[in-house]
């Protein structure tokens, strides 16, 4: 990697996402952004929208402006990790391993759970026979 000179910031675009909503409701924008901009600077562009919160169908809602999010992409925009994230499950980039990691450690969760709840009516049935 070059090495850049001191006092120099190179500058370049970001596609990143931007809080807003209330401290107990958090909704995200999918913006386009220097990466020497301030957070909540107005964007070059908006891009989405994500809200991480279920609705009343156990949904995660997002939208997104795909054509202009490839259009950025091939002009060598950065994507933060979280953006990555939820391209990757949209099927616009490829899947990260951290998302498959993540779904395998729920799903073990999920067992074990279910493991206990087995157990425990096991034990309610022992207890009521004997």
């Amino acid at each position: 990697m070059p090495r850049v000179p001191r006092g120099f910031i190179k500058v370049f675009d970001v596609i990143r996402l931007q809080r807003h909503g209330c401290a107990n409701r958090p909704f995200f924008h999918i913006v386009l952004l220097k990466n020497t901009q301030a957070r909540l600077e107005p964007p070059i562009e908006k891009l989405g929208t994500f809200d991480p919160m279920t609705n009343v169908h156990n949904e995660v809602l997002v939208s997104l402006d795909v054509e202009r999010i490839k259009y950025h992409l091939s002009r060598d925009a950065e994507i933060s990790t979280p953006v990555a994230h939820i391209l990757g499950l949209a099927g616009i980039l490829p899947v990260s391993p951290r998302t498959y990691l993540l779904a395998r450690r729920n799903q073990q969760k999920q067992e074990a759970l279910k493991e206990e709840q087995n157990e425990s009516t096991d034990n309610d049935q022992k207890e009521e026979k004997g």
